[in-house]
C-alpha cells in the first residue's frame, strides 16, 4: 500500500495548500461522479490545490474541513426510472480527517451503511437529505459523537425509531428525521438526548409519544415539529411543559381527548412562539387565558378541529403577546370574536387572519381594519351587512377572502388605491351590485373571484388583455353583458376564465391565437395550461374552427355550456409568502381549498374537489349555437376523459379522429345536425363509458363492437336513417321514439359502416383506410 501512496504522490506532487491524500480522494470522488452522470465541478483537478477547488473549503492547516456537494445529480427529465439512481460509499469520505461539514444533499445517491464515517471525528454538520439509506436499521450504524446537526429527510427509510439508534450523540442540537416512512412510537431517548434543541419528526408515519413525564425532558429543547403523522390519543401533557420550548407543530395527526393538557395553571413556557394543533379531532375548550404568560406568542393555528370550543374573551383583559398569525377555521368559534368582547382588538400586528367556516353571524368588526393584514380569510360564514367597512385603505393587504357570506355592497371604484397590493380577491356568493371598477386593471393581481353577485354592466376589455399577471377570473352568474371578453382576440389570462351565466352577447372571436397561454388559447394538437374557459348560458353564436385553428394548444378541462356550472371555490389555486424577513422567517400557504368543481359529463353533474385535476379533464360546449363542422384536431386531444358538443347546430360527419382520444369516458353528440356513419374506429375508444348522438342525420349501421356492444337504442335515437347491425351484417331501422318526428333530409350520399371489418366502404366501393388526423369528408 505504501508503494502505492508514494507513486501517485509523485503524479500529484505536494503544492501548496492541499494534503495529497485528500487531492486523491476527492478525485476518486470525482470518478464516482462521472460515472453516475452526474454535474462534475469544473475546477476540479485543473490545479494540484484542492482547497482552491469549487464546493471544497479547508482549514488553516490546508486540510478539507468543509465539503458543498449538493444537488451534483441532476435526474434526466425524460427518466422514466424512479428510486436509487447510483450507488455511493461513504469510505470514500474516510480520508478527510478534519472534515467538519459534509453535504451530499439532493443527489438520490444510494447508502447501504454509515461505514467510512467512524473515521471522520471531527464531523459537526451531516446533510444527506434527498437521498436513499436503504440498509437494516441503518441508523444504528451512525456513532460519531462530534456530530451536532444531521439531516436525513426523505431518504426513504422505513421501520420503528429504535431506541439504541443515534443514543450516543451527546452533542447533537439538530435532528432532522421528516418525510420517510418511519412508523410506531417516537422514543423517549430523542427527549433525552443532552443538547437537543430542535427536532423534526414530521411527515412520517408515527402513531405515538413515549412520554409520560416531564422529568426526564431536556430543557434545551426549543423547536418540535411532528406534523403530518398519525399520532394518535391524548397530547401528552409534558410537551406543554418544556421550559424553553419555541415552536410545537402537531397539526395533521389524529390527537383527540375532551380536554387539552393546558389550564391556567399550566407551566407553559413564556419563550412559545408558535402553537400549531391544526387538522386533529380535538374537543373540549381551548381558552386563550391560557397563553397569557407566553410573551413572545406570534401564531395560533387551531383550524380543522370542528368540535373544539375557542374562547376568546381573555377574561377582559389584555394579553402580553401581540400575534402575527391567527387561524381559527373549522371550529367552534364563539360568535363573541365578532360581537366582542374579544381580544383581538388588542393585535395591532396581526398579518394573517382566518375565522371561515364557523357560521359567524353579524357584521364585519370594525377591528378588522389593522393596517398590518396580509391575509384575511372570512369565507363561509354569516356574516351580513355592509361591506363598507371592508373597503378601507390597506396598502399591506395582499389576499381577501370573503366569500360565502351576505354581505352587501359594491366595489369601490378606487380599488387599485385602496388595496395596491391585492394579489387574490375572493367575494363570490355574496350580495355584490354595481360594475366592475375599470381600476381593477391596475392591480398586479392574480386571483379574482366575483362569481354569484349581483355585478351588472359591461366587463371592460382590459380586464382581458392587459391583466399579465391575472390567471383565473370568475364572474359567473351574475348580470354582466356587452361583447363576449369584451370584444377581445388577444388575452392575458393565463389559466382560467369563468363568465358562465351571465348576458354576454355576440359571436366567439374568429381568433384566439397567439396569446400569453404559453401557448395559444385553445386549439387542439398538444397541451395547453389554460384548465377552464366557461361561458355557458350566454348567446354565443359562431364555428368550433375559432378554437382549433393553430397548431400548437389544447384544452384540459373547459366549458361553454348553459348546463355546466362552477361552484364558487374550485381548490387549486395556491399562494406562499413570507410575512416578513425575520431569522427564522414565518411563511403561511394559502390554498383554496374549497368545495369544488361541477361539471356535466356521462349525462350527470359530478362535482370534483381539490384532486380533480388529476381525476377529470373535459370540454363541455353544449347549449349553445355553435355550428358548422366540427374541427377533426379535436381527435388529437388524448387526455380527455369527457367531450359534450351537444344541443348546438353542429354539422358534417363525426370526425374519425376521435378515435384518438384514448382516455374517453363520455362523448355526447346529441341534439345537432351531423350526417354520415357513425366511424368504425370509434369502437377502439375501450374506455367509453357514455355515448350519444342521439338526434342527428346519421345514417347507416351502428357499430356493435368493443363498447359500442353496451349501449342501449336511446344514445341512437332520432336518426331515422340510422339502422342496427343484424345477423349477417344487414342494417335493420331502429325504432323511432316520437312517431313521424321531423330529423332533417339525408343525403342520397349514403355511407354504411360494417364494424366488424377494419374499414369502411363507401356506396361506390372505395375502400377508405383510416390514419389519426385523417378527417373524413363528404362520401
Amino acid at each position: 500500500m505504501l508503494w502505492v501512496l508514494l507513486v501517485l504522490q509523485f503524479m500529484f506532487p505536494m503544492a501548496p495548500g492541499c494534503v495529497v491524500e485528500e487531492r486523491i480522494a476527492l478525485m476518486r470522488i470525482r470518478s464516482s461522479l462521472v460515472e453516475a452522470n452526474s454535474d462534475v465541478p469544473p475546477s476540479w483537478g485543473r490545479s494540484d490545490d484542492c482547497c482552491s477547488w469549487e464546493r471544497v473549503r479547508c482549514n488553516n492547516n490546508t486540510r478539507v474541513s468543509d465539503l458543498n456537494l449538493d444537488v451534483l445529480y441532476i435526474p434526466l427529465s425524460n427518466s422514466a426510472t424512479s428510486g436509487c439512481s447510483w450507488n455511493m460509499n461513504f469510505t470514500m469520505f474516510s480520508s478527510f480527517h478534519e472534515l467538519q461539514l459534509l453535504d451530499f444533499s439532493l443527489n438520490s445517491a444510494c447508502f447501504q451503511s454509515f461505514e467510512g464515517l467512524q473515521e471522520l471525528t471531527k464531523l459537526r454538520y451531516l446533510n444527506l437529505s434527498g437521498n436513499y439509506l436503504i440498509g437494516d436499521n441503518i441508523l444504528e450504524s451512525l456513532d460519531l459523537p462530534s456530530l451536532e446537526v444531521i439531516n436525513i429527510e426523505l431518504c426513504r427509510m422505513s421501520g420503528a425509531l429504535q431506541s439504541s439508534a443515534l443514543k450516543n450523540l451527546k452533542n447533537l442540537r439538530e435532528l432532522y428525521l421528516g418525510y420517510n416512512q418511519f412508523n410506531g412510537s417516537i422514543p423517549a431517548f430523542l427527549f433525552e438526548l443532552p443538547r437537543l434543541e430542535y427536532l423534526d419528526l414530521s411527515g412520517n408515519l408515527l402513531q405515538g409519544l413515549q412520554i409520560t413525564s416531564s422529568s426526564n425532558l431536556q430543557s434545551s429543547l426549543r423547536e418540535l415539529h411532528l406534523q403530518s403523522n398519525q399520532l394518535n390519543g391524548i397530547i401528552p401533557a409534558s410537551l406543554f411543559e418544556l421550559p424553553r420550548l419555541e415552536y410545537l407543530d402537531l397539526s395533521e395527526n389524529l390527537l383527540q381527548g375532551h380536554t387539552i393538557p393546558i389550564s391556567s395553571s399550566s407551566n407553559l413556557s413564556p419563550s412559545l412562539k408558535i402553537l400549531d394543533l391544526s387538522a386533529n379531532n380535538l374537543k373540549g375548550l381551548f381558552d386563550f387565558f391560557w397563553l397569557r404568560n407566553c410573551t413572545m406568542l406570534q401564531r395560533v393555528d387551531l383550524s380543522g378541529n370542528t368540535d373544539l370550543t375557542i374562547d376568546v374573551k381573555f377574561h377582559g383583559r389584555v394579553p402580553p403577546f401581540q400575534l402575527r398569525e391567527l387561524a381559527l377555521s373549522g371550529c367552534k368559534l364563539d360568535n363573541s370574536i365578532i360581537a366582542g368582547p374579544n381580544f383581538l382588538g388588542t393585535q395591532s400586528h396581526l398579518q394573517t387572519l382566518d375565522l371561515s367556516n364557523n357560521n359567524l353571524t353579524g357584521s364585519i368588526p370594525s377591528w378588522i381594519n389593522t393596517r398590518t393584514l396580509v391575509y384575511l380569510n372570512l369565507a363561509n360564514n354569516s356574516l351580513a351587512g355592509s361591506l363598507n367597512l371592508m373597503w378601507q385603505y390597506q396598502s399591506n393587504l395582499e389576499m381577501i377572502d370573503i366569500a360565502m357570506n351576505r354581505l352587501v355592497g359594491q366595489l369601490p371604484t378606487n380599488i387599485s388605491l385602496v388595496f395596491p397590493n391585492l394579489t387574490a380577491l375572493n367575494a363570490s356568493y355574496n350580495i355584490i351590485f354595481g360594475h366592475l371598477p375599470l381600476s381593477l386593471c391596475n392591480i398586479s393581481i392574480l386571483f379574482v373571484d366575483l362569481s354569484n353577485n349581483k355585478l351588472t354592466g359591461e366587463v371592460s376589455n382590459c380586464l382581458f388583455t392587459d391583466c399579465s399577471s391575472l390567471n383565473v377570473l370568475k364572474l359567473s352568474n351574475n348580470n354582466l353583458g356587452g361583447s363576449i371578453l369584451g370584444g377581445a382576440s388577444n388575452l392575458s389570462i393565463g389559466t382560467a376564465i369563468y363568465l358562465d351565466s351571465n348576458n354576454f352577447k355576440g359571436a366567439l372571436p374568429n381568433n384566439l391565437t397567439d396569446n400569453n397561454f404559453e401557448g395559444p388559447l385553445p386549439n387542439c394538437d398538444s397541451k395547453l395550461t389554460l384548465r377552464f374557459l366557461n361561458m355557458s348560458s350566454n348567446t354565443l353564436s359562431g364555428f368550433l374552427n375559432a378554437f382549433c385553428n393553430s397548431t400548437k394548444a389544447g384544452i384540459s378541462l373547459g366549458g361553454i355550456s348553459r348546463r355546466a356550472s362552477v361552484n364558487s371555490r374550485s381548490g387549486f389555486y395556491g399562494i406562499d409568502f413570507y410575512l416578513d424577513h425575520d431569522c427564522p422567517p414565518f411563511s403561511y400557504s394559502i390554498v383554496y381549498d374549497l368545495q369544488g368543481f361541477t361539471f356535466s359529463t356521462k349525462g350527470n353533474l359530478y362535482t370534483y374537489g381539490r384532486s380533480f385535476f388529476t381525476l377529470m379533464s373535459g370540454i363541455d360546449l353544449s347549449a349553445n349555437m355553435l355550428s358548422g363542422e366540427i374541427p377533426w384536431k379535436i381527435g388529437n386531444l388524448s387526455h380527455l376523459k369527457s367531450l359534450n358538443l351537444s344541443h348546438n347546430s353542429f354539422t358534417g360527419q363525426i370526425p374519425a379522429t376521435f378515435a384518438n382520444m384514448s382516455a374517453i369516458e363520455s362523448l355526447d353528440l346529441s341534439y345537432n345536425q351531423l350526417r354520415g356513419p357513425i366511424p368504425w374506429q370509434l369502437t377502439q375508444l375501450w374506455s367509453l363509458e357514455v355515448f350519444s348522438v342521439a338526434y342527428n342525420n346519421l345514417s347507416g349501421c351502428i357499430p356493435n363492437s368493443g363498447q359500442f356492444g353496451s349501449f342501449n337504442m336511446e344514445s341512437y335515437m332520432g336518426n331515422a336513417n340510422l339502422h342496427n347491425l343484424s345477423q349477417g351484417n344487414r342494417c335493420s331501422p331502429i325504432p323511432s321514439p316520437v312517431e313521424g318526428a321531423d330529423v332533417g333530409e339525408v343525403s342520397a350520399d349514403r355511407s354504411f359502416t360494417l364494424p366488424l371489418l377494419p374499414h369502411s366502404y363507401s356506396h361506390s366501393g372505395q375502400l377508405l383506410r383510416s390514419c389519426s388526423a385523417f378527417h373524413l369528408g363528404s362520401v
